[in-house]
């Protein structure tokens, strides 16, 4: 049995997270063990769909929670780190420049991931610990709604089946269509049909495999759960393995939808840094259970960020 303390860090559209642990393995699989998870909202790809590069603040707010991650990393003995950089940087005509700024910082030159690479890493982080409510035998479906994309990821028994990364993200879909504040009912009726045409060439791909289980990831589905669990601060252990059931996401789509930001922020008070992209978020998990036909998921605290974890800790070992 060996162990290596490790990190991932996860430079997304919205939000700069970082996961430090220790993992120990153990008749070749990994166990991890957290020190620290955390997250802050920099709006890395805050402007990107419309400009096509990343914008001077952005890159200054990512910088300096990254020099918080690199502290507190030396300060745990942190032997290897993996970082990742998803849709903001995939589409940006500046990544060069910000991704050797990110190496200058954390010593480690990330990757920028591909939707396909991200899906994966998505994938290992959120289903390590299922235990027994991972279907053996039978398909597991996970959906991670990043920022500017959205990865659907088809596995079964360690083996990938499908994997597909759709252009719908929280804050991609609320810079395209909701202008107003609230959204107006025309607005949030074309971001809907806009998910659903850019859904359906994978939805037979994905039924084809009769998932057993949906596992949903990243902020706006935590979020929701913290709302329906009536959390007045984020607990992650409460909200890791909780359900979300498709009334319940429709009840919140259609209660955040009609309230104005400052309403939202008021409401959300475990989250208020999403307020203002939730709605945009929760059209697209909304969409995907009604166009899949889920009438429930379970809800994933852990997710790529424990995959890169993973991953690290691998290379680390040789």
């Amino acid at each position: 049995m060996t162990k290596v303390r490790v990190a991932g860090i996860d430079i997304g559209t919205n939000s700069v997270r970082m996961l430090s642990a220790e993992v120990t393995w153990a008749a070749g699989f990994p166990r991890v063990r957290t020190l620290h998870r955390l997250m802050r909202i920099t709006r890395l790809g805050q402007g990107v769909d419309e400009r096509g590069y990343l914008s001077g603040s952005a890159v200054e707010r990512t910088a300096a929670v990254l020099r918080e991650y690199r502290d507190l990393m030396r300060e745990e003995d942190v032997e290897a780190v993996e970082v990742a950089a998803t849709s903001a940087a995939r589409d940006a005509a500046n990544a060069g420049d910000f991704m050797r700024l990110v190496a200058e910082i954390v010593g480690s030159r990330p990757r920028t991931l591909s939707g396909q690479e991200e899906a994966r890493l998505s994938f290992l982080g959120a289903t390590y610990d299922l235990g027994p409510l991972l279907p053996q035998g039978d398909a597991v479906l996970v959906v991670d709604i990043g920022g500017g994309s959205t990865e659907l990821v088809v596995g079964r028994d360690g083996d990938i089946l499908e994997e597909i990364s759709l252009d719908v993200g929280c804050v991609r879909m609320s810079e395209r269509f909701l202008g107003h504040d609230p959204p107006l009912q025309r607005e949030l009726a074309d971001m809907e049909e806009y998910v659903r045409k850019v859904l359906a060439p994978s939805t037979g791909r994905i039924s084809r495999w009769t998932p057993r289980l949906m596992v949903g990831l990243a902020g706006t589905i935590t979020t929701l759960s913290g709302l329906e669990l009536g959390l007045q601060r984020y607990d992650g252990d409460a909200v890791h393995h909780s359900w979300l059931t498709l009334e319940g996401v429709e009840g919140w789509y259609s209660r955040l939808s009609a309230l104005s930001l400052a309403e939202r922020k008021d409401l959300m008070r475990l989250e208020p840094g999403r307020a203002d992209i939730i709605v945009g978020g929760t059209g697209v998990i909304l969409t995907l259970l009604r166009e899949l036909g889920w009438g429930r998921f379970l809800v994933s605290e852990k997710d790529i960020l424990d995959g890169l974890a993973i991953s690290a800790a691998g290379e680390a070992r040789g």
